[in-house]
């Protein structure tokens, strides 16, 4: 089944396959949302960190190595590559979004210079890599990122990145509604569960995005 037919949603279960897609490097944008190094700490619980087990593995043996290739390849065609990650500018974080701010696990204190807020180091930036901060979930929301990628010519965005179900999905409908041509990695994002991860790519597939997988991306790109 290749991604013109997978996570087929109620609304686009008999919905005619889509166009083939067609990367202009030049037009098109890697995102990478979120991979904060906060994220893949044990949790201190010993039950709450078994229950992320599954979690841990899935970025360490699945989404860092994928994002890590899609990176080399982006570099070595020309694609921009961006990243985004949460980072308040005050250090009691009274400048967040609510969202961030309600307690549960989205309650997030990220100063911005503090280590368990930065980029893992698998994935770091390079050079003048740009690296929007954010207060919002949407990398879009709450930055200049829409500004910075219509004065690069960016037409086309990729997204990969955490959580599928919350920032992720947040930036990928904001992109949308800006009128940017999303995919999004299936096999370069995660969720908490995998059930999550698949119940938001069949509600964000074909509407706000179309959902493919690292090799089907590989394969758009104008040569």
């Amino acid at each position: 089944m290749s991604w013109k037919t997978r996570h087929r949603s109620f609304y686009y279960a008999n919905a005619p396959e889509p166009d083939d897609i067609v990367l202009d490097p030049k037009e098109t944008a890697l995102l990478v949302i979120d991979v904060q190094r906060t994220y893949l700490k044990p949790k201190p619980d010993p039950a709450e960190n078994e229950a992320w087990q599954p979690f841990f593995r899935r970025m360490d043996e699945v989404v860092i190595p994928n994002i890590r290739r899609l990176i080399q390849d982006s570099r070595e065609r020309g694609v921009e590559v961006i990243y985004a990650r949460i980072a308040c500018l005050k250090n009691d974080g009274r400048d967040r979004s609510l969202s961030q701010k309600r307690p549960g696990f989205n309650y997030l204190l990220l100063p911005r210079n503090e280590e368990e807020g930065q980029i893992v180091d698998e994935l770091a930036p390079e050079g003048d890599d740009i690296v929007v901060e954010k207060t919002t979930d949407s990398a879009l929301t709450g930055t200049n990122l829409r500004i910075l990628l219509a004065n690069m010519g960016i037409r086309n965005v990729v997204a990969t990145g955490i959580f599928t179900d919350q920032c992720v999905s947040s930036t990928v409908r904001s992109l949308s509604d800006e009128s940017f041509n999303v995919v999004v990695v299936e096999d370069c994002c995660a969720a908490a569960t995998m059930d999550l991860q698949d119940r938001e790519l069949e509600i964000i597939n074909m509407i706000y995005c179309h959902v493919v997988n690292s090799e089907e991306l590989l394969s758009f790109y104008q040569v």
